[in-house]
Formats: C-alpha cells, structure tokens, sequence
C-alpha cells in the first residue's frame, strides 16, 4: 500500500484520512521494510491529544515526524464531518493492533514479530502468551516494563533500547500513556531497532485482559469513553472534566475558520 492520501487538518493536527484496515495494511508493509530515517512511528490522537496538542511545543513537534497520525476519538470524527475534513472513521490503537496481528495470519508469510513496552508488571507476559494463543503467525519477541519516571534517566533508557534492540522486532507496541510514549518514540526513533513503533495506550493491558473493553455497541457509537470513566474514575475523572471544558472552544475555533 502507498500512502498517497492527503492528510486532513483538525485542531492544528495533521490525521491520515485512513480506515482501520488501511492503517492496518500499511504499518504490515511498513514492518517488513527498512527505513533510513529510523523507526516509523504511529500516534492515534483523541480528544486529550487535541487539548495537550494547543500549549504543548514537544508534542506538536511528535506529531509532525509521526509516519501515521489516525484519528482515535469519536469527537474527532464526529467534528471532521460536521467541517467536512474527511475522516472516515475512528482508528483506536487498541483495535489497530489486533487488526495488524489479524493481517499477519492472513498474509502466511514469515511471522511478525512484536516487542511490547509498558503496561506494569508482568502485564506485557500475560498479553504475550494471549497473544501466542490468539494469532499463531504473530511471534512476541520480547517485553520490557520499564520504571516509573524512566523517560527523564538517561541509563534507564538505554535499558529499554537494548531490550528492545536485542529482540529485533518488526513491530513495537509502546503502551507508556499518552504524551509520554509519542514523545519518547520521537526522541529515540533513530535509535529504536524496530522498523515501526504503535503508540498504542492502554492496548497491552487489553491484550493481557487487565482491563476489560468497553462492549462493542458502545464503541460504535462513540460511549467507550463512558466506559473509560466508569471503569477507572479516580484516574480520568479530572481529565475528562478539563478536556470537557477545553475542547468545545477548539471546535468553535475550527468553525469559525471555516466562516
């Protein structure tokens, strides 16, 4: 697959006008190719990547070097066709993953391999061996769960990339909570031995069924943040209520832009 799709502009960010199984086809294709740049990376922003997106200088330059910017968040999409931005449907990280490992059996070729960073302790083993069970062609090379505040020590970094450097993996899946895993892929992309990253959350606790996912009508019609909430309030409640405030002036702002 080729990406000659031009990307749509929403709150200052540059998405990929990409379907599920588009992205998906293309971070496949990606994984069985070398980049001189380094590693490919993949960022799904939502509606808290929209509001950190206005005030934070890191993040936009993440964004900019991103290889696939796809649209997670319902709101997002919801807007782009109230603007006519062309946003074909909701890509979350934690459907993008699945659909990847689901393209890699199809294919038959060699398996894909797959490092997992993140999530706490032993979470990344138990999603392995799930994983193993669910997608025989998807081979879990590695995983590394990495130290509260590791970004900020620099040997505690070198700690991850040598992990992830002595598995080799096709594809790494960094679930660090956002912004921290877009902007560590973007620091050490020329450093990350893998031939492209996902940023993909809370992802690997799902695969590990840590967490459990909201059902399938609900993501549907755009209410698994409800379920989010519900499920975790002491840890989203806050930023759910800043992101309610926040964001509704950024669509204003979009629409007047428009006028």
């Amino acid at each position: 697959m080729n990406l000659d799709t031009q990307r749509s502009r929403l709150f200052g960010m540059q998405i990929d006008p990409l379907s599920l199984d588009q992205a998906a086809h293309q971070v496949l294709d990606w994984s069985h190719e070398d980049s001189p740049a380094g590693c490919r990376f993949v960022v799904t922003p939502n509606v808290d990547h929209a509001v950190m997106f206005q005030s934070r200088a890191d993040l936009r330059a993440a964004y900019a070097d991103a290889s696939l910017v796809l649209a997670d968040g319902a709101p997002l999409i919801a807007v782009s066709r109230i603007l006519r931005r062309g946003l074909p449907e909701r890509v979350a990280g934690s459907d993008l993953a699945p659909r990847l490992f689901d393209l890699a059996g199809e294919s038959h070729g060699q398996p894909l391999r797959a490092f997992l960073l993140g999530a706490g302790p032993g979470v990344a083993e138990r999603a392995a061996k799930n994983i193993h069970d669910r997608w025989a062609n998807v081979q879990v090379c590695g995983t590394y769960c990495p130290p509260l505040g590791f970004q900020d020590n620099q040997y505690q970094n070198n700690l991850a990339l040598e992990a992830v450097a002595n598995a080799s993996p096709d594809v790494l899946l960094i679930g660090l909570g956002a912004p921290k895993q877009e902007l560590w892929a973007h620091r050490f992309r020329s450093q990350i031995h893998a031939r492209v990253a996902l940023c993909i959350g809370a992802t690997i606790d799902f695969l590990a069924g840590e967490k459990r996912r909201s059902p399938v009508w609900m993501r549907r019609s755009g209410l698994e943040w409800t379920h989010r909430l519900l499920s975790e309030p002491g840890r989203l409640a806050k930023r759910y209520a800043v992101d309610a405030l926040l964001f509704p002036p950024l669509v204003y702002r979009e629409w007047r832009g428009l006028c």
